[in-house]
């Protein structure tokens, strides 16, 4: 009842496993894009059947434009995107720093971010719950200059809102 079923959104999901796609796909009402390191791309079998299932490639650490460019895009169409604000996996019980670009993202292009939280482990018939919340809003942020830090603290309650729900 949390993701919107139309307009532009945002899904920002703690990153804890290769499967964290395929479960979040499995579970939104809603079809969804993601950024996939550009890595995954290289192999062609494999980057043609992410590519299928809505991954487009970003080169990480390089503040990659045209990453940028196809999330405004899909945001703009009224598109569903699935962000890894921690920008990678994360182990159990290690902490992060969110990585500013779902604020950014979320901030220029004024969509929602609903926080998911996937709690369990990924083994045979185990358990594993994932948690919607509610959405955060970015209205009063709208054509609104905001500076790094600004942004940084934003990404960083995103986080810390995704962590609340587990």
């Amino acid at each position: 009842e949390n993701v919107p079923k139309k307009g532009g959104v945002i899904l920002a999901i703690n990153h804890k496993s290769d499967f964290d796609p395929v479960i979040i796909g499995i579970t939104s009402p809603r079809q969804l894009s993601f950024m996939a390191k550009a890595e995954l791309f290289e192999n062609r079998f494999f980057g043609g059947i992410i590519s299928r299932l809505g991954a487009f490639p970003v080169h990480r650490g390089k503040g990659d434009v045209s990453a940028l460019k196809a999330s405004f895009k899909i945001l703009k169409d009224d598109g569903a995107m699935l962000i890894f604000p921690e920008g990678g996996r994360v182990k159990n019980g290690e902490k992060s720093r969110a990585k500013s670009g779902v604020a950014m993202i979320a901030q220029k292009m004024c969509v929602p971010v609903i926080p998911v939280y996937i709690d369990g482990d990924y083994k045979w018939m185990h358990k594993i719950t994932v948690i919607y919340g509610e959405p955060i809003s970015f209205e009063e942020y709208r054509d609104k200059k905001l500076s790094g830090d600004e942004i940084q603290l934003l990404a960083d309650n995103v986080l810390e809102t995704i962590y609340s729900l587990g």
